[in-house]
């Protein structure tokens, strides 16, 4: 796992990287759908339960989500996720890379 602390810029970032809706993700990481929607809705840093944090991240990473923190290299700059290494994209619409947030 990456960090334990994500965006809900990120986490928008990281379920569109992957093609799947709140649901989905929700199933993934066993949270609820409306602890998934309360997470996206926030601004800035996710802020909750440690443990349903924790879930949503290991839940990203077994994906194949990599999340980048704020000093993290990157062509961008800033926050942001990209797909793992070596990795296809889970989009059915073929895009693949990074996505800042």
């Amino acid at each position: 796992m990456c960090q334990a602390v994500i965006t809900s810029a990120q986490l928008r970032a990281a379920r569109s990287l992957l093609g799947i809706d709140q649901r989905q993700l929700a199933e993934l990481s066993g949270l609820s759908v409306p602890t998934v929607q309360r997470m996206e809705a926030s601004e800035g840093v996710v802020r909750g339960n440690v443990d349903s944090l924790m879930k949503l991240i290991a839940a990203l990473d077994q994906a194949g989500i990599e999340l980048i923190g704020p000093g993290a290299v990157s062509q961008g700059g800033g926050r942001g996720v990209r797909l793992k290494a070596g990795l296809g994209s889970g989009r059915s619409d073929g895009q693949t890379g990074n996505v800042g947030a």
